[in-house]
């Protein structure tokens, strides 16, 4: 990354208000950029934006449901409003509410997760490419897992979602390249975030066995995903790609 690459960019954060989100936040406007954190609670957003201002940072908080059209079109407007444009989107809000067997998974939750790791980012990055378009383009980030590549028992509802959105992600880039807009997403392995300590609550040993499935043994800290984010974000020749950090675990595979 260059000397203030980011510098006066303008970066929209989904789940931007706690864990990888909020590292990806407070990571970019610590860059230079004016970071947009959008999350469902309004108040753990202007903590996030607190942060980041307390800093010299500029931000502003807009509180979006990914499964919720209508707040997504606020977010695109209120953006635009506030900032101008916008440079990069990270769509990195996600849920996982039905750890266990598929034949014990509700409806209403698939349809739950479906509308947050799926629906919400192609209709937000879908409805704001077309603005990119006209600014000369831009950049998006969808956060996957590795469980898009590798399906782990348990959760196959959520990586059913994540491989759909790598499956979006690849449909993106090649629709989107004629506007300039690049379009790759990033599969991270374990790291500790709201997710991660859910797993480990549900399914007996899954903290274990993530640590023993990778070469390197541990549990990333969840700002060692910011330098593949950033890479993603600022690299001008890579686009359609799924950027793997996850500590070897693919590779022991």
């Amino acid at each position: 990354m260059k000397p203030e690459e980011f510098k006066d960019k303008v970066v929209i954060v989904t789940g931007g208000s706690r864990g990888l989100g909020r590292a990806i936040a407070v990571g970019f406007a610590t860059e230079g950029a004016k970071v947009v954190v959008a999350s469902r609670k309004i108040d753990t957003c202007r903590a996030v934006v607190d942060v980041i201002e307390d800093a010299g940072g500029e931000a502003w908080a807009c509180a979006a449901h990914m499964g919720e059209t209508d707040d997504l079109d606020a977010l695109i407007e209120g953006t635009y409003q506030r900032f101008g444009q916008v440079d990069v989107l990270i769509n990195n809000a996600g849920i996982n509410i039905a750890f266990g067997p598929l034949a014990d998974v509700a409806a209403e939750a698939f349809d739950k997760m479906v509308a947050v790791n799926l629906k919400g980012p192609w209709y937000l990055a879908s409805r704001l490419a077309q603005r990119m378009s006209e600014q000369g383009g831009g950049c998006v980030i969808n956060v996957l897992s590795v469980a898009a590549l590798s399906t782990p028992a348990y959760s196959g509802i959520y990586a059913a979602t994540k491989a759909g959105l790598k499956a979006l992600t690849e449909v993106m880039a090649q629709e989107w390249a004629k506007w300039n807009i690049r379009v790759n997403a990033l599969a991270p392995g374990s790291y500790y975030s709201d997710l991660t300590y859910g797993a480990i609550e549900a399914i007996p040993g899954y903290g274990e066995g993530m640590v023993q499935a990778a070469l390197i043994p541990r549990i990333a800290e969840t700002e060692e995903i910011l330098n593949p984010i950033f890479y993603l974000a600022s690299e001008s020749f890579t686009t359609g790609i799924t950027l793997v950090a996850d500590g070897g675990l693919m590779a022991k595979r």
